[in-house]
């Protein structure tokens, strides 16, 4: 073996260990280790998936809720959590947020969505995808041909159909899918979401009586931080379609790989791959409701009553995220299901599953933060942002050169009062260096 390969071999090496040591550290994602289903390649299928991609550059959580998305696609409505007024079921709308060009975001959702296109099911039909660009006419079609059924036995040995219209849609951009100024169309996302088992009516020009039986829509996505500030008024966040929404952050990558293609053999990719749509088409079988064990309804009881008894953590303390918490306990559900659903055959949920969904959950909330920090900020705010991030990008800037990064965007008179109120923020802090006078990143309150 040259040097060179013994090199990449030891870069891989270590990016394997940087990844693996990411989740199990502290309440990320710490998945446990079970044994290997059978009919199954691997004991744990979003361990399998974000061991693929440790080569990718995006943030890991990327991966993660990819991969969430990913099992939600093939479980489709063919498994819920029946509470008798209602259902959960492991749909879920995912949408990244960071930079353009930064964290791969696009790209991260490809490696998922080849994955869902080369899956296929036992009733020998395949994953439906939803339009890229959201319109009532495309929507519908899309319904109509996802409709399809599905069998599963109770008990008792007695078979039940189950009927529904299944899509998934993988965004690349989210402006183009969603409009939150449609109302129509944000109320349907919202009755989707909810797991409502009703038809779906809807008039149109093209099909004035277009009738789908029980749609069920997943959604990934990506975006940048622009495009939330610009598109998402604070009352959507609260109490809307973003209360129903997992918001992943990221701004920067995890690690630099120009060229993975020479850090593995083609073929050990396909084969990985393989290996990941076979086990994804053993978990597409399965089909009826979910139980939880005993430990899970104690967990459970436990979890509700503190839920509604406590004061927030303070990620979430702000009134923006009341409709957030208040569809916590439908969040962790809907995840547990998919961590069940990833390591074992049976349709149990298990107090651990619950447990684990929380902690992710409780990891993603800081990513909550950070995504709508500036939604429904004042203009001064969103100034104080610009001289932050300029500040935090330099480490040491004069007011003077800040002034001249910052002068197409803001006046002087408002710079001045941005950076005043930055420097009272602690967001910055002067710092004087060879007698000049700059600022430096600070620490905030």
């Amino acid at each position: 073996m040259t040097a060179q390969q013994q090199g990449e071999v030891i870069l891989r090496s270590s990016l394997e260990k940087r990844a693996n040591d990411y989740l199990n550290q502290g309440p990320n994602f710490p998945l446990p280790e079970v044994k290997v289903p059978r009919h199954r390649h691997h004991p744990n299928w979003i361990q399998a998936y974000i061991n693929f991609t440790v080569l990718s550059e995006a943030p890991v959580e990327f991966h993660f809720w990819t991969a969430v998305s990913t099992i939600a696609a093939v479980l489709k409505r063919r498994v819920w959590r029946d509470e008798l007024h209602f259902k959960w079921t492991p749909n879920f709308y995912i949408i990244f947020v960071g930079p353009a060009g930064v964290v791969t975001k696009s790209t991260t959702l490809n490696i998922g969505y080849q994955i869902l296109r080369q899956t296929k099911l036992s009733d020998g039909g395949s994953i439906i995808f939803g339009p890229d660009s959201m319109t009532w006419h495309g929507l519908a079609k899309k319904f109509e041909a996802a409709t399809e059924f599905a069998e599963w036995s109770d008990a008792h040995g007695e078979i039940h159909t189950v009927k529904m219209a299944p899509l998934t849609c993988s965004i690349s951009e989210l402006g183009t899918f969603l409009r939150p100024d449609d109302k129509q169309l944000v109320s349907f996302l919202t009755d989707v979401w909810d797991g409502k088992e009703r038809p779906f009516e809807h008039v149109t020009l093209t099909n004035p009586e277009l009738l789908v039986e029980n749609p069920w829509l997943n959604v990934i996505g990506a975006t940048t931080p622009e495009w939330i500030q610009t598109n998402f008024p604070p009352g959507l966040v609260q109490q809307g379609i973003g209360s129903r929404i997992i918001f992943v952050y990221g701004d920067r990558k995890r690690h630099l790989v120009a060229y993975p293609s020479r850090l593995i053999l083609p073929k050990d990719y396909r084969e990985q791959e393989r290996k990941l749509v076979e086990d994804l088409e053993q978990i597409a079988t399965l089909c009826g409701p979910y139980d939880l064990t005993d430990e899970a309804f104690t967990w459970g009881d436990a979890w509700y009553a503190k839920h509604y008894s406590t004061v927030r953590s303070k990620e979430t303390a702000s009134p923006l995220y009341s409709g957030y918490m208040a569809r916590k306990q439908i969040h962790i559900h809907k995840l547990a299901m998919v961590l069940a659903a990833a390591q074992r055959d049976e349709r149990i949920i298990t107090a651990d599953d619950l447990q684990t969904a929380e902690k992710i959950l409780e990891t993603t909330e800081l990513s909550m933060k950070k995504v709508f920090e500036s939604v429904g900020q004042r203009e001064e705010a969103r100034f104080v942002g610009e001289i932050k991030t300029y500040v935090t990008t330099y480490k040491w800037i004069t007011a003077d050169e800040l002034y001249q990064l910052c002068f197409h965007m803001m006046s002087k008179q408002d710079f001045v009062i941005a950076l005043r109120e930055a420097l009272d923020a602690r967001v910055i802090r002067p710092e004087l260096r060879e007698n000049r006078k700059g600022y430096v990143p600070g620490v905030p309150n």
